[in-house]
């Protein structure tokens, strides 16, 4: 994430909501965790992260989602907290006035420059490059659902919080006076809204209120009837946009009492002497130009004509013919009685805590499934769906950031058996075109083919940035576009490939085969000027990144050229520019260079290692293959880590988790990955930016490091290229013994397999059409024999 200057309101914000934090109460109606006495039973499934206390913070809160709606539940026995977001509530608009007017012929100038190896006497025009950030916009919360339960006095027993992500549904139970409390959030995906189920074990023991806090946009409340509150709010703010551009959104609140009496002032509702009560919440916006008030009540009222049973039973089954695709079993299943704070600081001690790992990896396949389904209108932002306000108070702002975290929320979606997850990824990315191709047109003066730089929104920003530390990212859109082939790689579905991938990426190419110049000084094709993110950039040839990017582009374009039997002649120029491309350089001190034209000895502590996407996700850079060049970027990374000042961030602790395994160091990739839970991570698991690197002054939460992390684990227990399968390829020595099953391959393979004492006891590779692979297990390459199944097998697991 960008580095960028915040502005003097972004600040304030940040200050005043450090300033509520610290003096209101985060948990009104328990004074002092004392209060809360006994010793709740553990929860019956070890795939639950549980506590013995509410949230005090929004990064001890518990998240549930449904792919377009979320929440975080507090857990509060008296005034519960439920933090909403709907995933299309952004500020901002589209705009054609992004790009600079004079880019184009500003491009003309520099690159003749170029041309001519006058790097220095063009650095005066680049900054005519830069895009404008107008109404860019950012993605805002909605707003808080304040629910206080009356009644409840004195001492409270047996208070358990939890989230179970087998059936992704948050719980909390307690007793108070004699009395049994519970409570289920779920975000159902079928029925499109948010649940809560209220209950006791005395008859005529509920009592509550209702009320709704819109928070920091504008907001109006009112009640409908005896039973429902619903509000209308604005997307508006001033940090990234004029204050006055943004969708509108609008909530139904509906509370469902099975006995009991209802009242209601103005603006929230009340229940007295319930057996039980359900609640329901539908939200949508304007997006797309839709009209939410019908869409809306459409929702809540169909969802209101089912009983809580069928809700519930809709939902969990939907949620679990994803998520129990993939088991893992890593061993220490009996540490899942103790509560995840207490785990996670006997972990931040020292202590080894395998269930754990397999939980962050799982946690990380549930946040997908919660964050981004098929039919989900945008795809994960730099918070998934959750959003704390503080990352759109930022500089960075919370959007698509394509210059490492975007990428990092979808590495797990193939491997972990999500792929249908990355189906809102595939159609952003196919909506970028459009706008790419005018950006290609108004900043370069090329006519063929698309671009996008460092980030964008869903108003379909593809101009450069506006900084020169990180604006001129030019391969950004390439390489979110990857992630197309990468589908079709994992599933072998050629009518994806020909109707959607390959459409993209043959534009795509188009662009950069007629974007990349000939280096003067070294004959090879380059692209320049452009940044190695975020790094800053030189006036001259394109860094490593680019030309990491750039290969693999045309090397994928070649291959479904020769698949689908199209295209011949750009095949013929994809070949003969791919020979054109410079390759790799190591540096003076052992490491992989990061420019071309620079050498800077890789002694840096940014936490951005953009010259190594070859070795990960991409697989240019391996260990067999090319051993010189996997020790150039051992040494990279090596002098990165080791440097005093290191910025270690969620996602770059990530990073070095998928690294280190695909350098087939398991106890240094687990190393980094029990880093990145002890140090990038609070007491919810979620991952956090650090206060105090990239302008935050406190820690952010960011999704990336759960979902780079968990496909670090992946990479860690498999390794395919399409034509080799590896397991256990950095195995370290706390999960000598274990079980996976569902993860995917390259090829179109599922693979099951199990190991103890490190060596690999049984294996099954299955596939819809192939019937054989080759397979590198316990240091042995077989031919082994896969197992046909049916097309829906694998779905209903």
């Amino acid at each position: 994430m960008m580095n960028g200057k915040l502005t003097f309101l972004a600040v304030l914000v940040l200050l005043v909501h450090k300033a509520l934090a610290e003096s209101t109460p985060a948990t009104p109606g328990i004074k002092d965790a004392n209060e809360l006495v006994g010793s709740p039973i553990p929860p019956n499934s070890s795939l639950a992260l549980w506590y013995r206390q509410p949230a005090r913070r929004w990064l001890e809160a518990l998240p549930v989602g449904n792919g377009r709606l979320g929440v975080m539940i507090f857990g509060n026995p008296v005034s519960e907290k439920l933090a909403l977001n709907e995933s299309t509530f952004w500020s901002g608009a589209p705009s054609d006035d992004h790009e600079n007017p004079k880019a184009a012929q500003a491009f003309k100038r520099i690159r003749d420059l170029f041309i001519q190896g006058k790097y220095p006497e063009a650095a005066p025009f680049i900054h005519e490059l830069h895009g404008r950030e107008l109404n860019y916009g950012t993605s805002l919360p909605v707003g808080d659902l304040i629910l206080t339960q009356n009644g409840i006095e004195g001492e409270i027993t047996d208070y358990r919080r939890e989230l179970d992500l087998d059936e992704a549904i948050a719980r909390v139970t307690f007793s108070s006076r004699g009395v049994g409390y519970r409570r289920e959030v779920l975000a159902s995906h079928p029925d499109g809204v948010i649940a809560i189920r209220i209950t006791a074990s005395r008859g005529k023991s509920i009592n509550l209120s209702l009320a709704y806090n819109g928070g920091k946009v504008p907001c109006e409340v009112e009640t409908k009837g005896l039973n429902t509150l619903r509000f209308e709010e604005k997307a508006f703010e001033k940090v990234h946009s004029d204050g006055k551009s943004g969708v509108t959104g609008v909530g139904l609140i509906r509370l469902i009492p099975e006995g009991g009496n209802t009242r209601t002032n103005a603006t929230s509702l009340q229940l007295t002497d319930a057996d039980s009560a359900t609640i329901l919440i539908a939200i949508d916006t304007t997006f797309g130009e839709k009209n939410p008030g019908p869409t809306t009540k459409a929702q809540i009222d169909a969802a209101q004509k089912k009983s809580w049973k069928q809700l519930r039973r809709r939902h969990v089954e939907d949620h679990q013919r994803l998520f129990r695709r993939v088991s893992l079993d890593l061993g220490g299943l009996e540490k899942s009685g103790l509560p995840t704070d207490v785990r996670l600081g006997a972990m931040k001690k020292g202590e080894k805590d395998a269930n754990l790992d397999a939980l962050f990896f799982q946690y990380a396949r549930y946040l997908v499934i919660a964050g981004s389904r098929s039919d989900s209108p945008l795809p994960l932002h730099l918070q998934g769906i959750w959003n704390d306000s503080l990352a759109a108070s930022m500089g960075w702002t919370c959007d698509y950031h394509l210059d490492i975290n975007t990428e990092q929320n979808y590495w797990l979606t193939e491997v972990g058996n999500l792929t249908e997850c990355g189906e809102p990824l595939f159609q952003f990315v196919e909506r970028l075109q459009i706008p790419g191709h005018k950006t290609a047109q108004k900043v370069y003066g090329i006519t063929n083919g698309w671009v996008c730089h460092v980030f964008s929104n869903p108003w379909g920003f593809t101009a450069p940035g506006w900084s020169d530390g990180w604006g001129l990212h030019v391969t950004g859109g390439l390489w979110i576009s990857t992630h197309l082939w990468q589908h079709y790689e994992y599933t072998r579905d050629r009518a994806f490939l020909a109707s959607r991938a390959y459409p993209v990426l043959k534009s795509e190419a188009e662009f950069f085969l007629s974007y990349l110049y000939p280096d003067p000084s070294t004959g090879f094709l380059s692209t320049g000027p452009s940044v190695s993110p975020e790094r800053g950039g030189e006036t001259g040839p394109g860094p490593v990144h680019d030309r990491a990017l750039v290969y693999e582009l045309f090397h994928d374009c070649i291959q479904a050229t020769e698949i689908l039997g199209v295209d011949p002649e750009l095949h013929s120029r994809l070949v003969s520019a791919l020979k054109q491309l410079p390759p790799y350089k190591i540096g003076r001190n052992g490491q992989l260079q990061e420019w071309f034209h620079h050498d800077d000895g890789g002694e840096t502590e940014h936490r951005h290692t953009s010259h190594l996407v070859g070795l990960f996700p991409l697989s240019q850079i391996t260990r067999r293959g090319t051993p010189e060049l996997a020790r150039a970027s051992r040494r990279s990374l090596d002098l990165r880590m080791h440097h005093p000042h290191w910025e270690d961030v969620e996602w770059s602790a990530g990073n070095a988790v998928c690294y280190m395994a695909r350098l087939g160091d398991g106890e240094e990739a687990h190393h980094q990955l029990e880093n990145l839970i002890t140090s990038d991570a609070d007491l919810n698991l979620l991952t956090y930016s650090r206060g105090g690197i990239a302008g935050a002054s406190q820690n952010i939460f960011c999704i990336d490091g759960n979902t780079s992390g968990a496909a670090g684990i992946a990479e860690m227990l498999l390794q395919s290229n399409g034509e080799e399968i590896e397991l256990l390829p950095a195995l370290p020595r706390g999960w000598e013994s274990g079980q996976v099953t569902g993860l995917r391959a390259r090829g179109g393979f599922w693979v099951d397999f199990r190991w103890k004492y490190g060596q690999v006891t049984g294996y099954q590779i299955s596939s819809r059409t192939r019937t054989a692979t080759r397979v590198r297990v316990n240091g042995k390459i077989v031919n082994a024999t896969v197992r046909r199944v049916r097309s829906d097998e694998f779905e209903h697991r």
